[in-house]
């Protein structure tokens, strides 16, 4: 058994390309850090990430999963980030029914200026999850090493 502070887990970080996948940008250029394990995938919105998009991550070993998008109101899409909230409201709840952790999704609204906001969701997120452990839920033993 691997001891807690071993534990990297992998993080799966679905960013809307016009604010928070800049902010991720910006943190990177203000030299902010936050962990490698964060695996950010560029969506043109928050609202199209599919549900099956988080419970697919898990499936293939992500240990969190984390949307980030624009602050409601600022989308560049209008309501794309409307429907991410009523989605992941479902999503929750097929979730516990699933068994797996509530913490270990998360929805975040960063803007395109906040790079130190960024890294400071995804350094907090990272640690709720390696206090939580491994995700064995719903994982694809093939997809193991």
């Amino acid at each position: 058994m691997q001891e807690v502070k071993d534990f990297k887990p992998t993080i799966v970080a679905f960013c809307c390309n016009w604010c928070s996948y800049a902010g991720a940008d910006l943190a990177g250029s203000s030299r902010l850090s936050y962990p490698a394990d964060v695996k950010i995938i560029r969506v043109p919105c928050s609202g199209r990430v599919n549900p099956m998009f988080i419970l697919k991550a898990f499936e293939r070993g992500a240990d969190g999963v984390i949307i980030c998008g624009c602050h409601p109101g600022d989308c560049h899409y209008s309501t794309g980030n409307y429907y991410t909230r009523r989605r992941l409201a479902l999503l929750y709840s097929m979730l516990d029914y699933m068994g797996i952790e509530r913490g270990r999704t998360r929805v975040e609204w960063v803007s395109a200026a906040e790079g130190v906001k960024f890294s400071t969701v995804m350094n907090k997120f990272v640690e709720d999850i390696r206090a939580l452990g491994e995700c064995v839920k719903l994982g694809d033993i093939r997809c193991k090493d």
